[in-house]
């Protein structure tokens, strides 16, 4: 599984990477989790609001940090 957190790096940003992180060691699964803060890539997925939560190419979660329940279902 493939989890990419999209944002240039402010806090926000960082707590959903966090919230991804925390929920992918508590699931205890094989994932890569990635932080993403080029620009040219932000902009090359379209997305206008970060964070922005993709798990294997799927959009999962923009524009606030997801609650950890919610990454828990969808690694699930």
């Amino acid at each position: 599984m493939e989890i990419k957190v999209y944002g240039p790096g402010c806090s926000t940003c960082k707590k959903a990477l966090n919230v991804v992180e925390a929920a992918v060691n508590a699931a205890g699964i094989d994932a890569t989790v990635t932080k993403v803060t080029e620009f040219q890539e932000i902009a090359r997925l379209g997305i206008i609001s970060t964070p922005t939560v993709v798990i294997d190419n799927e959009i999962k979660c923009t524009g606030r940090v997801p609650k950890p329940a919610e990454v828990e279902a969808w690694i699930s």
